[in-house]
């Protein structure tokens, strides 16, 4: 039976480790789950009981005007819950659940003000005013779609009330929350450098166990060569 070495058992302890990491910088843990990509569509939105893949298309307010191309591609660059600037944006949620699209939804969006530090709990802002209210209405197709006027920079929240006039608890209400004048990418930056320079480190240990593995089996094979050598020149005596 082979008996692995301090050396390769290191490797694998490495390896280990290094997929642990990757998970826990996976489930990094905040109000409202998300996974953000940047090249996949929106992200995941959801709370205890309901979730949506939400997305936002912008149109931005800033767009030349007659330059169909810039305004095309600008419509078909899909982000999430932060935008880069103001414009005229379209809100789309997808429904996960089937059984929701038998429901009618309500939706709300409204400006906030920033009130506490911390940006990830809904208790850190306060509602200034409605920027957009739509009746509740079924969504037999699964995707609830609305559109609205973006002015200024800031915090916003959409909120979808599942079950329309019925949904008087938080449990019902879907909060999405939006800002508007930041990097739509911040996230994935956020995760990548940290896994890039453990993954670095990493590739540098393997690196540096190997070749100290090949430097022990030469040494080793020198040394068998050695003996052989010696054993021959005992028996021609």
């Amino acid at each position: 039976m082979k008996i692995i070495s301090p050396c390769l058992a290191s490797v694998i302890n490495l390896l280990l480790v290094s997929t642990l990491l990757i998970s826990c910088n996976k489930n990094d843990n905040t109000t409202q789950p998300q996974i953000a990509d940047k090249d996949s569509v929106g992200c995941l939105i959801a709370n205890d009981f309901y979730a949506v893949h939400f997305s936002v298309y912008l149109k931005p307010s800033h767009s030349k005007q007659g330059n169909a191309v810039e305004d095309r591609e600008a419509l078909l660059t899909p982000y999430c819950q932060e935008l880069p600037n103001t414009g005229k944006a379209f809100f789309a949620a997808d429904l996960i659940d089937r059984d929701v699209r038998k429901t009618p939804i309500g939706i709300r969006l409204v400006e906030l003000e920033k009130t506490g530090k911390d940006d990830k709990k809904a208790e850190s802002f306060k509602e200034l005013k409605t920027v957009l209210e739509m009746a509740p209405k079924l969504y037999p197709r699964g995707v609830v779609e609305a559109q609205a006027d973006i002015a200024k920079e800031g915090y916003y929240a959409l909120y979808l009330a599942i079950g329309g006039d019925e949904a008087l608890s938080e449990d019902d209400r879907l909060r999405i929350q939006i800002h508007v004048g930041g990097n739509p990418y911040a996230l994935i930056t956020k995760n990548i450098i940290p896994l890039s320079i453990g993954l670095g480190v990493f590739v540098v240990v393997v690196t540096i166990v190997l070749a100290v593995l090949r430097k022990k089996r030469k040494t080793g094979k020198a040394d068998d060569s050695g003996s052989s050598k010696d054993e021959s020149l005992n028996d021609e005596q």
